[in-house]
């Protein structure tokens, strides 16, 4: 009985293991890469906005590049990756949210939105240009830059998450 269950125990796994690597790169956030991609190549996003803050390229390109890195078992490279992402921070403001009953804002948000184009080299039918916009709300009593690092990385980790999802992500 004991050698029994050993045996399915040991199909069930070869199994499993024949169906993740069926169909190209799986990996357990969801991502589905084609098998011949290796690389990936992500840009340097110029801020292109009118109202300039001047770690916000820096943040959501080297947050961008640590999410592939830490979702994904490509290898980055400079330029002309199997899969390629560049763009620009198009927009960065802020605006009241929430007003009180006083006509005073009682929330301010922060809103940031990036163009971004992918290129997938094994099927272009995946590539795609699209702006992702992200925001997060901050008391209004509290000045923008006392805040601002923190939203920035709560607001970069949501757009790069939406930016993998849309480029590699089949939901």
């Amino acid at each position: 009985m004991r050698l029994l269950f050993k045996k399915i125990n040991t199909l069930l796994i070869l199994m499993v293991a024949f169906l993740l690597t069926g169909c190209g790169i799986y990996s357990f956030t969801g991502a589905s890469i084609p098998a011949e991609a290796k690389t990936v190549s992500i840009q340097y996003f110029p801020n292109n906005a009118n109202l300039v803050n001047p770690m916000l390229s820096e943040v959501i390109t080297n947050t961008l590049r640590d999410y592939f890195m830490n979702q994904t078992t490509l290898d980055e490279v400079s330029d002309n990756g199997d899969l390629a992402i560049e763009g620009e921070i198009i927009d960065y403001k802020t605006a009241p949210t929430a007003i009180t009953g006083d006509q005073v804002a009682a929330l301010n948000r922060l809103t940031i939105t990036v163009n971004v184009r992918f290129y997938n080299r094994y099927d272009e039918s995946k590539n795609f240009e699209q702006k992702f916009s992200q925001f997060d709300d901050y008391p209004s009593n509290q000045d923008l830059n006392v805040v601002q690092d923190e939203l920035l990385r709560t607001i970069c980790d949501k757009l790069c998450e939406d930016i993998f999802n849309k480029a590699v992500v089949n939901w």
